[in-house]
């Protein structure tokens, strides 16, 4: 290490912090705050040659403020050490020679001790200057550039992570929050014409973000959500990886070279597909954003979908409004964040936060273009060939990088960027077909029967004869929940409504017909709006329109969202006091951690002081709870089998009904009821072309309903925050109304 240099450090008496210098600090700290769960080896290690250590992020992101800032500015600074120059600069050809990107992992010396005192050194004269009252002008960039190491220390991380035989979490998981396949995605329609993209306003952006310039857009529509992990399965179960007609030319030859199968973590196993992520190696979750996919594989998914990518110009233009982003904070807990941006695009959702979205446009110059002068007009300009154009930001973005204008860039066939895709379609009618693609259905039927122990999510049951046999099971003698709530509910209503506070919103998870909801409202009319969240666009405004025909003067303001991870209510709502409402023992269908998750997060969602009040299925005898189940007229086991028949029907399967016999069990050790599909004989089925076998005796796991007792499930409840106010119990069938209070 070379010799102390203290020169100038004496801090000016009482010299009070300002915007500036807190900014820095914020930044800096942020860093050290990311590579804290690291160990020296893990920083030290190159995975391939487009990432770099995370030591190297640490000195090099130093290297920028000192030779750019301090060394020009600082009177009297002497430079660290001579050397970092060479070791550190990363593509600034003015400044001088550099170690080659390639072999950044063979920097063993300095040690990271010597890295982090060359930081603390650095910080300390920067901070200096700073509280001198002086702003450097190139002090924004240096942090901008910065926060986008950052993202690279946690892009270059999972890839070294994930080429260990441990598979190890660079964080814990948190809970995981059960996540409901969203469907087939929707389109919102712009009308085009003559548009402005660039950066507007007086805030920092790069370079390449500018000039605003006109555009000329044809009408078009972009999808309302990004594409997901059930849309990606049934692309892989189709042979998307197989058919050459799908993909461009060089895309084609990248995934003969190199045996592309899947998104770059994913890993088939006897278990099913699994991810490797920032948390360890995880269950691919078919509701989730498909993630590390090249524009190659975009490109290949809209053809197969037949449909395209958006232009850079589409997206920004259809971003440009108030959008809420997520990102990865910096706790040890690592989670994801609201953080508020600007952008427009009414019923678009993950436009912001989640993934950066591929671009079908090629990254160059915007018309009047001009590089800065001197080394910093490196940054941007150099690059603007061969490369192609994402927007959005990711869940590892920094929130102040989350804008409309925001160009990412990288070359078509890398995936190791948290990158992910938006469909986009012409706005004028096509008289060419559009190719019909599997739904989430397929997708967790495959991947489900491909299991060791075989499943299928409960979410499938509900086709049109689904719902029709629902119908008919909560008319049973036998089937006592829904009358058994209606009736508690009913029967309590004036003392559940003296708890909602004057004014307040009652905000429903999963609104389903909002029957229960309207012995609420009834009970209430203080209730001064009503706020309900569902992933079914249609099902939600239909009930929607129900409410306000018979609720004149109750404030309607649904939410089309995943109501187990939903990150902000609707705007209109916010200020005021919220009521939650989650009805139907639906949280029974979770398991213990997503039940927990789920709790977690909408105590988030409603706030601090707010009340949630939630229907359980009490534990009672298991005649009762099977009955409730397996009725003798057999009704439930023709709703189980019904989702066999479906498979025929949609999948084109060949499974026999008649083969899989109905049943209903008590887990009491898992305090649950399950419902199976058993094979009678030793038997082989076929669904989209697969053939899977069956054991006789062997299970398919349709559907899980736990039961709780109200001591359990305050025990639960307070995990997640939450303590219990009241319950409201009713004795046989034994089944509970609990009120929570945040």
């Amino acid at each position: 290490m070379p010799p102390s240099d203290d020169a100038g450090l004496t801090r000016p008496e009482g010299q009070a912090g300002n915007q500036a210098l807190d900014r820095f600090r914020q930044v800096r700290a942020r860093t050290l705050d990311l590579a804290r769960p690291l160990s020296a080896e893990d920083q030290a290690v190159q995975s391939m040659p487009d990432a770099s250590p995370t030591k190297w992020h640490l000195a090099h992101t130093t290297w920028f403020f000192e030779t750019f800032i301090l060394r020009p500015l600082a009177p009297g600074y002497r430079v660290f050490d001579e050397r970092y120059g060479y070791l550190f600069n990363s593509y600034y050809e003015a400044v001088g020679a550099r170690q080659p990107r390639p072999l950044r992992g063979l920097i063993t010396r300095p040690g990271l001790d010597e890295v982090l005192a060359y930081r603390a050194r650095i910080d300390q004269h920067m901070e200096l200057l700073l509280e001198s009252g002086e702003t450097p002008e190139l002090l924004e960039l240096g942090l901008a550039h910065e926060e986008q190491h950052q993202e690279l220390i946690l892009m270059d991380i999972l890839h070294l992570f994930a080429q260990s035989a441990l598979s190890p979490a660079y964080r814990p998981a948190p809970a995981a929050a059960v996540g409901a396949p969203p469907g087939e995605a929707g389109w919102v329609e712009f009308a085009g014409g003559l548009v402005e993209i660039g950066h507007a306003g007086s805030g920092f952006c790069f370079d390449n973000e500018g000039p605003r310039h006109k555009v000329w857009l044809e009408p078009y529509r972009l999808a309302d959500r990004l594409v997901t992990n059930g849309d990606w399965l049934a692309f892989i179960e189709d042979g998307g990886y197989r058919r050459p007609e799908f993909w461009l030319s060089e895309g084609w030859a990248q995934v003969q070279a190199e045996g592309w199968g899947a998104p770059l973590y994913w890993r088939e196993t006897e278990g099913g597909w699994r991810e490797m992520t920032l948390h360890g190696l995880r269950p691919v979750d078919p509701a989730a954003p498909v993630a590390h996919v090249s524009y190659f594989e975009a490109e290949a998914f809209a053809a197969w979908a037949g449909r395209r990518l958006p232009t850079e110009a589409e997206w920004e233009h259809a971003a440009q409004g108030p959008v809420q982003g997520r990102f990865l904070d910096a706790s040890p807990a690592g989670r994801l964040t609201p953080a508020p941006v600007s952008g427009r695009g009414a019923g678009l959702r993950q436009m912001y936060g989640e993934l950066w979205q591929w671009t079908r446009s090629a990254y160059s110059p915007y018309p009047g273009f001009r590089p800065a002068a001197g080394a910093v007009g490196e940054y941007n300009g150099k690059f603007m060939v061969g490369q192609m154009v994402l927007r959005g930001g990711a869940c590892v973005t920094p929130p102040g990088h989350l804008r409309a204008s925001y160009r990412n860039f990288f070359y078509p066939h890398q995936r190791w960027m948290f990158s992910g895709l938006r469909l986009a379609d012409d706005g004028a009618s096509k008289a060419v077909s559009v190719r019909p693609r599997r739904s989430s259905f397929a997708s967790d039927v495959l991947q489900g029967l491909s299991k060791s122990d075989k499943s299928i999510p409960p979410k499938h049951f509900y086709d049109a004869e689904g719902s029709r046999l629902f119908e008919a099971i909560c008319e049973l003698a036998e089937y006592y929940p829904t009358r058994t709530e209606i009736a508690l509910l009913t029967r309590h209503a004036a003392e559940i409504a003296a708890e909602a506070p004057d004014g307040a919103v009652l905000v429903e998870f999963g609104s389903g017909a909002s029957v229960k909801t309207r012995i609420l409202l009834d009970a209430a009319p203080r209730l001064a709006a009503y706020a309900p969240i569902d992933i079914s666009r249609e099902a939600l405004e239909a009930a929607a329109a129900a409410i306000r025909r018979d609720y004149p003067a109750l404030r309607v303001e649904p939410l089309v969202d995943d109501f187990t991870a939903a990150l902000e209510l609707p705007a209109a709502v916010q200020g005021m006091p919220h009521f939650g409402f989650f009805p139907g023992s639906t949280i029974g269908n979770f398991t213990p951690g997503e039940a927990g998750a789920f709790l977690a997060n909408a105590r988030r969602l409603l706030g601090e002081g707010a009340r949630l009040l939630v229907g359980i299925d009490l534990v009672k005898d298991e005649a009762t709870l099977v009955a409730a189940y397996d009725d003798p007229q057999g009704v439930t086991a023709a709703f189980n089998k019904n989702l066999l028949a479906r498979i025929n029907r949609e999948l084109g399967g060949d499974f026999d009904l008649e083969a899989f016999d109905h049943r209903a069990v008590w887990n009491a050790e898992e305090s649950r009821i399950e419902m199976h599909l058993v094979s009678r004989a030793d038997q082989q089925v076929r669904v989209l072309g697969r053939r899977f076998e069956f054991r006789e005796g062997e299970s398919l796991h349709t559907e899980n309903s736990y039961k709780f007792t109200v001591e359990g499930f305050s025990r639960l409840a307070a995990e997640a925050g939450w303590r219990v106010g009241r319950s409201f119990a009713n004795p046989a069938p034994a089944f509970a109304a609990v009120l929570l209070q945040a």
